[in-house]
């Protein structure tokens, strides 16, 4: 299985490269394409075997999101979310979960952070939430077939119901995409085909059944299930800032052979301006993979043989991530500025990877606050590790 899926991210890689320049100018990702992740399976990499999912070892997602980023980062980066949003299956009702995320061809989409609103609200007999509210970074939305959102649930007080841990009650809402209003919103520097627009609901109704907290409702005890959500979260971003930078020492190489820097009779790759940063920046990138891929084999480890992972894994995962995010900004610009002029030019692909990878480092998931918690860790200073 995961040869096959392997396989076919590998194939897809080059026609994501020869499609880049389509891809960015439609700024969202082509439905053919998003089909064609589709019957690879790598939308259901995370949902439950139990309803048709490949429920995969977290290393092949990112596996994949990296071979995809090496073609183009918008795509991978669709996978990436559509992928971790399948998640959600993991703590629904097996019925539920199979009515959402059962369809091979199902597509899902969302966003965790909470910023919507939701009452509860019994429609028709059914128990359920009645929700309101509107989400930025709605990445892969417009090929959804379900999208979820974060939301608040707000008692009779009007004040947010807090949950056992202590924080406010916050639950992911799955909502029919047909029941989602997408708004024109995503016009910026980079992951331009990733139609991360805003996406917004009114008073939309939506069943228990399909209203799932991260933090207070238990998933299966199984072993991708022990993960932690952000901790999916943030390794799939590492893996396409990683691809994108193993591109961008392709495309660099590919330039060098030819390129003859001005008022030079060297090519760029004689010169040793382009030894010292192509060593850098291989060092960089080979580096951050191998902790990014040993932190994910220890957990997968622990989460087999045990059935849980440690603070130590949890911690490992989001550091582990981050590095990999920086490690990949400073490849590509190293490799941006040593192909000079040419790169700032549309018609090459590293002015897009630069613009690509100065949009990921600036997901909160793999921001400098998260380098302040795990610094804490490591120092063994008293955290709110809630949200690790």
């Amino acid at each position: 299985m995961a040869e096959d899926i392997l396989a076919a991210a590998e194939a897809l890689s080059g026609e994501l490269a020869q499609r880049a320049a389509e891809v960015e100018a439609n700024r969202f990702l082509p439905q053919d394409l998003a089909s064609k992740f589709a019957a690879a399976g790598f939308y259901r990499l995370c949902v439950p075997e139990a309803c048709g999912g490949l429920e995969a070892n977290p290393r092949l997602l990112v596996e994949v999101v990296e071979r995809l980023a090496r073609g183009d980062a918008s795509p991978a980066w669709c996978v990436m979310i559509g992928g971790t949003t399948g998640l959600l299956a993991g703590f629904m009702a097996p019925d539920e979960a199979q009515a959402v995320f059962g369809p091979p061809d199902v597509i899902s989409a969302g966003v965790f952070a909470p910023r919507g609103k939701a009452v509860r609200e019994v429609r028709d007999g059914v128990p359920g939430y009645r929700a309101t509210g509107r989400w930025q970074w709605g990445s892969g939305s417009r090929n959804a077939t379900w999208i979820a959102g974060g939301c608040l649930i707000m008692g009779e007080d009007g004040k947010p119901e807090m949950a056992p841990e202590g924080v406010p009650q916050n639950r992911m809402l799955i909502f029919p995409a047909g029941e989602v209003s997408l708004l024109d919103t995503w016009d910026v520097s980079g992951l331009n085909g990733t139609g991360s627009t805003d996406f917004e609901v009114k008073d939309v109704f939506v069943p228990e059944s399909r209203a799932i907290s991260l933090i207070s409702d238990k998933p299966l005890q199984r072993p991708l299930y022990a993960f932690p959500t952000f901790g999916l979260l943030s390794i799939g971003i590492a893996g396409v800032a990683l691809g994108a930078a193993r591109g961008a020492i392709d495309d660099l190489i590919d330039t060098a052979t030819v390129k003859k820097p001005q008022g030079s009779s060297k090519t760029l790759a004689e010169r040793a301006k382009a030894h010292l940063d192509v060593s850098e920046a291989e060092a960089l990138t080979r580096s951050a993979r191998a902790y990014l891929y040993e932190t994910i084999d220890a957990a997968w480890e622990a989460a087999t043989q045990h059935g849980e992972i440690t603070e130590a894994h949890r911690r490992d995962l989001r550091h582990a991530s981050v590095h990999a995010v920086k490690s990949a900004g400073r490849t590509i610009d190293l490799m941006y500025t040593l192909a000079g002029g040419s790169s700032v030019y549309r018609s090459h692909a590293l002015q897009r990877r630069f613009r690509d990878i100065h949009v990921a480092t600036q997901h909160a998931m793999v921001a400098d606050a998260t380098y302040e918690l795990t610094g804490r860790l490591f120092l063994g200073v008293p955290t709110n590790t809630a949200m690790l």
